[in-house]
């Protein structure tokens, strides 16, 4: 039985984080998903701070960019750069298909980078494929406990 996998969306787009997670469920994946709308708050879910004082560590962040109060650059820097969360995967998801933000993202850390589509279609077929790779052939490094 695989283990469940404890995912981290970092989007402040309600509509794309919702379409996000259900689709990630697909496929009868074990997995629990885990939200927040901006860089801080991921940071403060990743640290446990506050009312993350009980989070587990994510297997799997799918980062947008774009964010308010702290934007999605900075949190895969503080990410990469801490000791105690840098093995995490983290995938980032967003509407940019700019060479310097994937050159930027690459020279952060990030383990891939994914462009978002623009039709639903495609949306679903990019969530799937994350999925799938991530999910299903790649191996993550997973820490026990909290």
């Amino acid at each position: 039985m695989k283990p469940v996998t404890e995912v981290l969306l970092v989007d402040d787009n309600p509509g794309d984080t919702d379409l996000t997670a259900e689709l990630l469920r697909r496929n009868g994946r074990l997995v629990h998903i885990h939200s927040v709308s901006d860089g801080v708050a991921a940071m403060a879910f990743l640290r446990r701070e506050g009312k993350f004082a009980r989070a587990l560590t994510p297997h799997l962040i799918l980062l947008d960019l774009n964010m308010p109060r702290k934007n999605g650059w900075d949190v895969l820097a503080d990410v990469k750069s801490d000791g105690a969360l840098r093995m995490i995967t983290v995938v980032v998801f967003t509407t940019s298909q700019a060479t310097s933000d994937i050159a930027r993202c690459n020279a952060l850390g990030a383990n891939s980078y994914v462009s978002k589509p623009g039709n639903l279609t495609e949306y679903a077929s990019a969530v799937a494929t994350i999925g799938n790779y991530w999910f299903d052939v790649a191996c993550m490094e997973r820490q026990e406990g909290p």
